[in-house]
C-alpha cells in the first residue's frame, strides 16, 4: 500500500515557516490595538474634562468637587479624596492634562513605558477613589484599565513608535564611523 505525502498539510516545513512568520508578525504588533484604544480613550477623557463647562468647578451639578464629595466616604482611601478636595479644580485639571499626556505618549510611542505607568497610576487612583464602591467589582471600569496598562508597562512601545526611532538612532550612532556608509 503506497501513501502519498501531502505537501500542503500543516506539517509541511513550508507551512511551518509561513505560520512562524505570521505568528512572529502578529506577536510583534499584538499590543498596537491596546495602545490605540488606551491612547484614544485617555486623550478623549482628558479633553472631555477640560471642555465640560460644568465639570471644572468646585461645586454644582456635574462638578468635580461634587463628584469627589459624593465618593469620599465609599472610597478605599478617603484621605486621597480629601487631598484632592483641597483644590478640586486643580486636581481635575491635573488629571485631565495627565490623561492627555499619557494618551499621546502611548499613541505616539514616546516614552511608552513611562506613559503606561502614568496611565496605570491614574487608573489606580480612580479605582481606589471613584469606582471602589462598584458592586460587583467588575462594574468599575478603572480596575480593567489598570490591568490593561500592565502589558504596556512591561513591553513599552517597541514597534511603530517614536521610542523605536530613537532607539534605532542611538544604535546607529553607537556603531561609529566604521559602521556607517560614508561617501567621500
Amino acid at each position: 500500500m503506497a501513501h502519498d505525502i501531502r505537501t500542503d498539510s500543516p506539517t509541511s516545513p513550508f507551512h511551518l515557516d509561513e505560520d512562524r512568520s505570521w505568528r512572529d508578525t502578529a506577536a510583534r504588533y499584538a499590543l498596537l490595538p491596546l495602545r490605540a484604544f488606551l491612547g484614544v480613550t485617555f486623550v478623549y477623557a482628558g479633553l472631555d474634562k477640560l471642555t465640560d463647562s460644568a465639570f471644572m468647578h468646585d461645586s454644582g451639578s456635574g462638578s468635580i468637587g461634587d463628584l469627589m464629595r459624593s465618593v469620599r466616604d465609599s472610597s478605599a482611601i478617603p484621605a486621597l479624596v480629601d487631598v484632592a478636595l483641597k483644590n478640586p479644580v486643580g486636581f481635575g485639571t491635573a488629571i485631565a492634562f495627565g490623561e492627555i499626556a499619557v494618551g499621546l505618549g502611548v499613541l505616539l510611542g514616546l516614552f511608552g513605558r513611562l506613559a503606561a505607568l502614568g496611565g496605570a497610576l491614574i487608573s489606580l487612583s480612580l479605582w481606589l477613589t471613584m469606582s471602589w464602591a462598584a458592586t460587583p467589582y467588575y462594574y468599575g471600569n478603572d480596575l480593567a484599565y489598570l490591568m490593561a496598562w500592565t502589558p504596556l508597562i512591561l513591553v513599552g512601545a517597541p514597534f511603530l513608535s517614536l521610542d523605536a526611532v530613537l532607539r534605532a538612532r542611538r544604535r546607529q550612532r553607537g556603531r561609529g564611523p566604521v559602521g556607517r556608509n560614508f561617501q567621500g
